[in-house]
């Protein structure tokens, strides 16, 4: 009897269920990295380019290389920013935008200094 039960369980057939009972762990760790890893990712792309797309002059932006300033330009595909009171302009893609506003702390969201303007 034990002899039987262990070349079942080695062989990977049983009587009952024994297909389901190996695809089942599959399906639930494929819904999980779903879930937990690709959806977020997903809507933290589509916000980073909806928010690429609403950029107009005037905008506070910070690139993905650290570099503030505020935009002058759009254009389809790129945007010009001046980075200091000295007028200096440069010509950035649009996908180089990292947040919108200045950001302060290395992982922490953007400030919008139209929000303390207004204190």
């Amino acid at each position: 009897m034990l002899t039987e039960v262990t070349s079942a369980m080695l062989s990977g057939t049983t009587s009952a269920g024994g297909g389901l009972g190996m695809i089942l762990p599959f399906v639930v760790l494929i819904a999980v990295f779903y879930f937990l890893l690709i959806r977020p990712e997903n809507k933290k792309k589509k916000e980073a380019a909806k928010m690429r797309s609403e950029l107009s002059v005037g905008d506070q932006i910070t690139t993905i290389g650290g570099i503030v300033g505020t935009i002058c330009a759009v254009k389809e595909d790129t945007i010009v920013i001046e980075t200091s009171a000295d007028r200096v302009r440069l010509e950035f893609t649009k996908w180089a935008i990292s947040t919108k506003g200045t950001q302060t702390t290395e992982n922490g969201p953007a400030e919008d200094k139209s929000k303390d303007s207004k204190k």
